[in-house]
């Protein structure tokens, strides 16, 4: 799977918190497309986002969660969701206080529950088809790289920069 486009083509997305984010609003997006089963890669992707891009406005991660064929309640899963997001901002936290950021590391979560596919599809994948992939977008919503499996935090950092 390839997106289309990388031309600025924006793709919006609105988190867990209501949040609409953008992949063409001036910030630089790493967005990690991923099943369920497989969120624990994305926490993997989250430990490998470079220092620099912690707590700068800049930069930012986004996990968008295919949940098209998740079984189970909405309302169960979005209870769970909300205990990882709880456990995500305070793991991140502890990297804010560890490099000296003064920040709420909570407002720097972003998570999309795409329970419809949209999301998934914004992306260019098949939500029937639950695939891992990680994009990063730069500020002007481009499409700068794409891998489909956990990148390593060297390769990541490069694109970033």
């Amino acid at each position: 799977m390839a997106i289309a486009s990388d031309k600025g083509h924006a793709r919006q997305f609105v988190d867990f918190d209501s949040r609409t984010i953008s992949t063409a609003d001036g910030v630089t997006s790493v967005i990690v497309l991923t099943p369920r089963a497989q969120t624990d890669k994305a926490q993997l992707v989250a430990a490998r986002v470079p220092e620099f891009c912690l707590g700068n406005p800049a930069y930012r991660m986004v996990t968008v969660v295919n949940l098209v064929r998740a079984r189970v309640a909405r309302g169960l899963v979005r209870m769970v969701m909300r205990r990882r997001l709880t456990a995500e901002a305070a793991q991140l936290q502890r990297r804010y206080d560890a490099a000296g950021i003064r920040k709420d590391a909570r407002r720097d979560v972003f998570v999309v529950a795409d329970f419809d596919g949209a999301a998934t599809r914004a992306l260019g994948a098949d939500p029937a088809a639950p695939e891992f992939h990680v994009f990063v977008f730069g500020p002007g919503g481009n499409l700068l790289r794409e891998w489909r499996e956990v990148p390593d935090a060297a390769e990541l950092a490069a694109v970033l920069r």
